[in-house]
């Protein structure tokens, strides 16, 4: 059975200019890309660099009725903000987006004690990431559109270490282009505003997982991303994230992860096909032996654009998700209609 070396913690995974690849539990205190030296053949000005360098946070949390997604994303041309709602019993989709053109916040480097917002007219998006504390806080408000109802949200994630262990992960696009990625699943409260009602979340029966990215990414950048949530049958929380990139290799580091009542397992390297098309069953599997899936789109999603030599296309279909995934102890997880989304990105920026 598939077992990986989980290192010990450190600071940063920059050494002497140099990513070190591999797995921890802990997260980094400085996570600086800017400070590999020679990334790629040629010198590159620091400020060219910095423009290579994608980053983004991502929260996905739900509950027995709700699915919500919210994000910031910095790719250095823009920064995009995007909260998504979706009401699993009426299939009712609220979208919210706010977009800077030619930059505008940056992500902290650490998640000890940091803060990011996007604040304007209308559109609060606020994360307080706060480790030493064990939380992670997210406070929304949104002004009503023609379209959409006002929106208000405050959540805070448990994330004490008796509670749910983080998956950390630097990985390799090359010998010197890494991508940082630092993955968790966790209880959340809090309570959630719109359309005039209000829902206060159980976090006996909420869960969220809380992504967190930073990537010298090749040009184009392509990713497939698989991740669900909910409770088995004996009332576990479980939930898993599952991931084919470009990183040079993904069997001994990659960021693939399962979550048992906040126990982390580390999984192997998946093949993700769509056999039929992206608006059919998705087919999730390893070779070891510990992940077979399919996942099954309910509700199509895309966004895309192409300017010029830019161009980015995102499918991330909601739906659910059957099979079986194995933890680390050996034993098998049975997945029967877990809710998630599927993420197929193809990014050229």
């Amino acid at each position: 059975m598939y077992t990986r070396e989980l290192s010990a913690p450190r600071n940063t995974p920059i050494e002497n200019g140099i990513p070190v690849q591999g797995t921890w539990t802990k997260a980094f205190r400085d996570v600086d890309l800017l400070a590999v030296q020679w990334p790629y053949r040629f010198p590159l000005p620091r400020s060219l660099l910095d423009t290579r360098i994608k980053e983004w946070e991502t929260f996905i949390i739900q509950g027995d009725r709700f699915f919500l997604e919210a994000l910031l994303i910095n790719v250095k041309f823009f920064c995009m903000a995007q909260v998504f709602l979706y009401n699993r019993e009426s299939r009712k989709k609220i979208k919210y987006r706010k977009v800077i053109p030619l930059g505008g916040w940056k992500l902290p480097r650490g998640l000890y004690n940091s803060a990011v917002d996007s604040h304007s007219m209308g559109f609060f998006f606020r994360v307080h990431s706060w480790l030493d504390a064990d939380t992670v806080r997210i406070d929304l408000d949104i002004a009503a559109r023609a379209h959409e109802p006002a929106f208000t949200a405050h959540l805070m994630y448990n994330l004490h270490k008796k509670k749910t262990c983080p998956l950390v992960v630097n990985l390799g696009f090359s010998e010197r282009r890494c991508l940082y990625a630092y993955k968790t699943l966790a209880a959340v409260r809090g309570d959630v505003i719109f359309g005039g009602k209000r829902i206060i979340l159980n976090p006996a029966r909420t869960s969220g997982f809380f992504f967190d990215f930073k990537g010298i990414y090749p040009y184009p950048m392509q990713s497939v991303w698989c991740t669900a949530s909910g409770f088995d049958e004996a009332g576990r929380r479980i939930g898993f994230t599952l991931a084919e990139n470009q990183t040079r290799e993904n069997r001994r580091n990659n960021e693939n992860a399962l979550w048992v009542n906040g126990e982390l397992s580390p999984l192997p390297g998946v093949r993700i096909t769509m056999p039929s098309g992206i608006r059919s069953e998705w087919i999730i599997q390893d070779v070891e032996g510990m992940v077979d899936l399919v996942f099954t789109p309910l509700e199509q999603l895309r966004s895309s654009y192409n300017v010029i030599l830019s161009r980015a296309d995102l499918e991330s279909p909601l739906g659910y998700y059957n099979g079986m995934v194995m933890s680390a102890k050996g034993e098998q997880i049975q997945v029967h209609n877990l809710f998630g989304t599927g993420e197929k990105l193809f990014l050229r920026i």
